[in-house]
């Protein structure tokens, strides 16, 4: 199968968030089960070119795109991805790099410039002019988040692009679109004038159409309507989005597309997060030696000037402080949850109020609580290796990857039940197999501070029995959550996506 896949971050290249790992891995995965893939996303001027390998394609040359009203000359570069588990450091996938200096030398990945909209207008286009001068039509297209939604727009009605491409229909009559949500509430929303500057027809632009999103434009909503084939990244967070409580808006035309709606978890790179394997730990450890944990406990205290006590557990916590991870439950309980019989060891950033609280927290109980502020990617897996427990509150949560990381590390996740968290992360005492209980973690459904105090203190309680503990951390070690499976499930819906475009075909 030739697959073509889009995102406006690939890691190592360029990373905001959890997209850029996803498209990282998943392109080396599928290509590892035997499939072609040719990955595409724009040439940013913070990718080091040099480090990376980047070079020109001289038989593609300029090619002109056209974005509001003006030819814009783009070019394409192209590398392998990179992989230190491959023969000279590099899969054999293809990455292909839009470069417009016009709209890409920002100096970041996103920003909240006038014409955000043109530069992932000509991502699209740029896309899709490349694959013709590449000669090289794909079976489909796997486009992520609103930045690539106009792509299956542009696919189905070639007559929205500008003139000069008479070939496009040939080229792409037998190619099908997945596009996937990573998270509903970034929607790529313009005013109506990004109509013209697309080249999108007039005539979807209506209340309730397939463009049309409270009277302005939304790249979601218009991958959501052409798109054969939908996916987001858990099967709970699918369902969840049907609903005004999780849709933000979209609920509606999710609903009009909910057969070809589907959840698939994220996977996990366990090359990179495993306690056997990981360079960025003192102590390496496995299942059937656990002793490791302890010893990576022991350092990440000392080194956090933090008393060391084997009987207290230490709970992590890895992530962006903003209100969609639940740390406004965080803030109205962390005058009890200071009293709990635990340590605090935290990592991240994000919105002043909560940096600020965290801050003060740190300042107020210098015994209990350790704060850093910032990225570190050492501290985060030293974090996973050495905490007992790992906190995720969140609002809402499409699947979430800390989870993972913690399941595998033996440090057991307390969680809301929205989500990714609500299919990985099972209950103690919840779930029975065979008699035996096969409980993974912690997790509470209703979005109150007294829900997570409870829950927090229930896990610390049941810390104290160390064999019922570590049957926890046996249960969550062995679970797999490796990208093969999630690959394996991509794939069958590339099958779905393909199936359909054929049907509508033949119509």
């Amino acid at each position: 199968m030739k697959i073509a896949f889009i995102s406006p971050e690939v890691y190592p290249f360029a990373k905001t968030g959890g997209l850029a790992d996803v498209a990282g891995v998943l392109p080396k995965t599928l290509e590892m089960l035997g499939h072609e893939v040719k990955v595409f996303m724009p040439k940013y001027d913070l990718i080091d070119e040099s480090r990376f390998g980047l070079h020109y394609n001289w038989d593609v040359g300029e090619m002109p795109i056209r974005v509001a009203g003006h030819i814009r000359s783009a070019h394409l570069y192209q590398t392998k991805l990179p992989d230190s588990n491959f023969p000279a450091g590099q899969t054999g996938v293809e990455i292909n790099f839009i470069e417009c200096p016009h709209y890409f030398n920002r100096g970041k990945i996103y920003t909240t410039d006038n014409d955000e909209d043109e530069r992932f207008i000509l991502l699209c286009k740029g896309v899709i002019e490349a694959l013709q001068r590449l000669k090289w039509a794909p079976d489909v297209i796997h486009c992520n988040d609103w930045q690539t939604g106009l792509i299956p727009l542009y696919i189905k009605d070639n007559y929205s692009l500008p003139t000069g491409q008479a070939g496009l229909y040939k080229t792409f009559k037998k190619t099908s679109t997945l596009f996937t949500i990573h998270n509903i509430g970034y929607q790529g929303k313009f005013s109506k004038a990004t109509l013209n500057k697309a080249d999108i027809k007039p005539d979807y632009f209506y209340p309730g159409g397939p463009v049309e999103f409270y009277d302005d434009i939304s790249f979601m909503k218009t991958g959501i309507s052409f798109a054969d084939v939908i996916n987001t990244v858990s099967k709970t967070y699918a369902n969840e989005i049907l609903t005004p409580e999780y849709g933000a808006g979209m609920e509606g035309v999710l609903l009009t597309r909910r057969n070809d709606l589907y959840g698939i978890l994220n996977g996990v790179d366990y090359t990179i997060w495993n306690p056997e394997f990981d360079n960025h730990i003192p102590y390496r450890y496995s299942i059937n030696d656990l002793s490791g944990k302890l010893k990576n406990k022991q350092f990440l205290l000392k080194q956090l000037k933090l008393p060391f006590n084997e009987t207290i557990p230490v709970i992590g916590i890895v992530s962006r402080m903003a209100v969609q991870k639940g740390f406004d439950l965080f803030e109205e309980a962390s005058p009890d949850l200071m009293e709990l019989n635990a340590q605090w060891v935290v990592l991240g950033s994000g919105e002043d109020r909560y940096e600020d609280m965290f801050s003060a927290l740190a300042y107020s109980y210098p015994e209990k609580i350790y704060v850093y502020i910032g990225f570190n990617n050492e501290l985060s897996h030293l974090i996973e290796a050495a905490a007992d427990m790992f906190l995720m509150p969140s609002h809402y949560e499409p699947c979430g990857l800390n989870q993972l990381f913690s399941l595998k590390y033996g440090t057991v996740p307390i969680v809301r039940k929205t989500g990714g968290l609500a299919d990985t992360v099972q209950d103690w005492n919840e779930l029975f197999k065979n008699g035996e209980n096969t409980g993974t973690g912690f997790s509470f459904d209703s979005y109150t501070s007294y829900s997570l105090l409870n829950t927090a203190q229930r896990a610390i309680d049941i810390f104290a029995d160390r064999e019922t503990w570590r049957k926890i951390q046996i249960n969550g070690i062995s679970k797999n959550y490796s990208w093969e499976n999630s690959a394996l499930e991509y794939i069958e819906l590339y099958k779905k996506a393909i199936a359909k475009r054929k049907m509508d075909e033949e119509k």
